[in-house]
């Protein structure tokens, strides 16, 4: 048990006493000086609530001669209160959004010499490491809906904004941001991702430092070594993780739809590169406005193809199959499906060696320095694989940022950097597809089928443990079924601190934990263990959860259905044999019940069993997440991005409601 320290209450203040001095409690203010630029036209025209917002503006101290000009919004995550230094007043919840004021501030200068005027908002996000293992991680998924509608009720309430620059970084509140701006795409919108944290000089990476816990509790780190690696993980105090997780990937995904400026995802936070496309994203945007350029002409259908081919070129986080789908929705384009996924990553080959991936694992400031996306998007180009007349927010086609790029200083300066100051060649991050293929890269996710998961799953096919797949490609699994009902129960088997502890060769199947369970729940802390445990490897996972973009191994996610909408999963039990098989090579797979612990024919098990008898909804989940899992369901459920469609969901309960007075009669 964790020893309590004992608390002492700080005295208790003087609520009482006179004020020090008496004259320091003024009555009344002189105001602005000066006057407002009105005219005739603007005060017959004008609405009440323009014209008040210009007394709010000046009222805040800003120069009224300068108040007509454009209105630029930049909304952020930002998320804690520094000291000029740099130093915590007050702490955010993560890297990702401690630094970005910074961002904000570059901006907002700007926006001020291109003689606009800069409104700054403020939606700051949660950290899903945090949270992981918490009842916190039941807010993570839904989260990303409920910010990107107050993204939007905050820019629709700006009503005379040209345009918004939105700065984010991380997990939720990126994807948010990006649907907020996608949602309001009529005008000349701009994002600005917001970078991500160094590795540290010596010490492990934010991904595997999470797995202190699981490794301690086996034996295979002292307590020293956890105290040691769990402090010096972040070597910088701001930006997103140094691997390709969800947030990593979501900046990638973000420049490849065109909604950027060029090389601008994953710059290390802090930096001058960093904060010069702040700068860059504000020129961005005024210039969209005045040549009439909005968003909506970005974000095509051409545009989304080219976000799929470049998730499966990175190797991206699995989450990207919700966020870009939520996106498109957002945009008013037609949502990817699994189809879509799936020929995507049978065309395109993974060619980038990036944390969590392999064979090496480089950080995501070493993806920045050799090139990041645009380096990857030349591969692509010459591969035929990229669609290079489609527009970006530059004011750009990618044929075009692609023809400067290639011969840039900045791409030779980075590159070069990369060489000098890490001793990697960026040839080794960024491969060409041959070299990959040679190296023995394989396509990114499949989405295996089979009658534990009759509308399909997902799998990181690419981050298999490649000494676990046999020579002809294939990854091939048979063993005991450990099922689960909660997370901290199955991690606790999987720290060997039960009874009976998970051992080499279980398959562990976690169920429950969907958006009707649980919120669809990510669970990092169990996929990182088995990464990092000795014998990890030797298990898999299934579940109807969904895992962080930093999880490796044979784990299975998005299973459908969900044990707690009827879906099979819901009827295995303890010692039933499961079977899977993944070809990394075609991207097929399957994911069966081939024997049960009783000797049933699994047909007839699958058929005739009753739920798991510890199955139930999650007596933690709050209520606005259960309306969020009701709500996502009606507007297609994981497959169409838990997103709201609100067509859907007005036809439904329309009809629930014909019904319900139909019954009455």
């Amino acid at each position: 048990m964790i020893e309590k320290r004992p608390v002492t209450p700080p005295p208790r203040p003087d609520y009482f006493s006179a004020l020090d001095p008496p004259e320091s409690l003024a009555t009344k203010a002189d105001g602005p000086q000066g006057s407002l630029p009105l005219s005739d036209e603007i005060l017959r025209e004008w609405t009440s609530g323009d014209l008040f917002g210009l007394t709010q503006s000046v009222g805040m101290g800003f120069d009224p001669r300068r108040v007509l000009g454009d209105q630029y919004l930049i909304m952020s995550t930002q998320g804690g209160v520094r000291n000029p230094d740099g130093t915590p007043v007050a702490l955010g919840y993560h890297t990702g959004h401690w630094e970005v004021g910074l961002l904000v501030r570059a901006a907002a200068e700007q926006i001020e010499t291109h003689g606009g005027v800069p409104f700054a908002a403020f939606v700051s996000d949660p950290c899903d490491g945090r949270t992981q293992g918490t009842h916190g991680m039941f807010d993570s998924l839904p989260y990303r809906n409920d910010a990107a509608i107050v993204m939007r009720r905050l820019i629709r309430s700006l009503p005379q904004r040209k345009g918004v620059i939105g700065i984010a970084t991380c997990d939720k509140g990126l994807p948010a941001m990006m649907m907020a701006l996608a949602g309001t795409g009529h005008l000349a919108n701009v994002l600005v991702p917001g970078g991500v944290t160094l590795p540290p000089t010596i010490g492990e990476d934010a991904g595997k430092v999470q797995t202190i816990g699981a490794r301690y509790s086996r034996g295979e780190m002292s307590l020293e070594e956890a105290s040691v690696a769990g402090c010096r993980a972040c070597g910088t105090p701001g930006g997103g993780c140094q691997f390709l997780g969800t947030a990593a990937t979501s900046q990638v995904i973000a420049e490849a739809l065109g909604m950027t400026v060029p090389h601008a995802a994953l710059a290390p936070s802090g930096q001058p590169i960093w904060t010069r496309l702040a700068r860059d994203s504000a020129t961005a945007a005024a210039a969209m406005h005045a040549s009439g350029i909005t968003l909506s002409d970005i974000l095509t259908e051409a545009a989304f193809e080219n976000a799929m081919r470049m998730h499966a070129a990175v190797g991206g986080s699995t989450n990207l199959l919700l966020h870009i789908a939520a996106i498109a929705a957002a945009a008013g384009i037609r949502r990817p499906n699994v189809d879509d996924f799936s020929r995507i990553n049978q065309q395109v080959p993974r060619f980038v060696d990036c944390l969590p991936n392999g064979p090496v694992g480089h950080p995501t400031v070493q993806f920045f320095l050799a090139g990041g996306v645009p380096e990857v998007a030349l591969h692509l180009r010459r591969a035929g694989l990229w669609n290079t007349d489609a527009k970006t927010v530059s004011g750009m086609t990618w044929d075009e940022i692609l023809d400067a790029w290639e011969t840039s200083p900045r791409r030779e300066v980075c590159r070069e950097r990369l060489r000098l100051a890490d001793g990697v060649d960026p040839d080794d991050v960024i491969m060409s597809p041959t070299v990959a293929r040679k190296a023995g890269l394989t396509s990114t996710v499949c989405f295996p089928k089979g009658n534990l998961c009759p509308e399909g799953s997902v799998i990181k096919a690419t981050s298999i443990d490649p000494s676990v797949i046999d020579e002809d490609g294939v990854y091939r699994k048979r063993g005991r079924a450990r099922v689960f009902t909660t997370e901290r129960d199955a991690i606790r088997a999987v720290k060997g601190q039960t009874d009976s502890p998970i051992e080499s060769g279980d398959v562990i199947v976690l169920i429950g934990r969907g958006p009707i369970g649980c919120g669809m729940e990510e669970t990092y802390q169990i996929t990182s263990a088995l990464k990092y445990l000795s014998f990890g490897k030797e298990v898999a996972l299934i579940t109807d959860a969904r895992f962080s973009g930093v999880s490796t191994g044979a784990c299975i996610g998005h299973v459908g259905p969900e044990a707690l909408a009827d879906g099979p999963i819901g009827r295995v039990r303890d010692g039933d044999v499961i079977e899977i098989e993944i070809n990394r090579s075609t991207l097929e797979g399957h994911v069966d019940l081939v024997e049960t612990h009783d000797g049933v024919l699994p047909t007839e098990a699958l058929a005739t069993r009753s739920r798991h008898p510890h199955l139930q909804v999650d007596a933690a989940i709050p209520d606005d997440t259960r309306l969020w899992a009701a709500l996502q369901q009606i507007g297609g459920g994981t497959w169409g991005g838990c997103v709201y469609d609100v067509d859907e969901i007005l036809a439904t309960l329309e009809a629930g409601k014909t019904a319900r007075e139909n019954t009455k009669r």
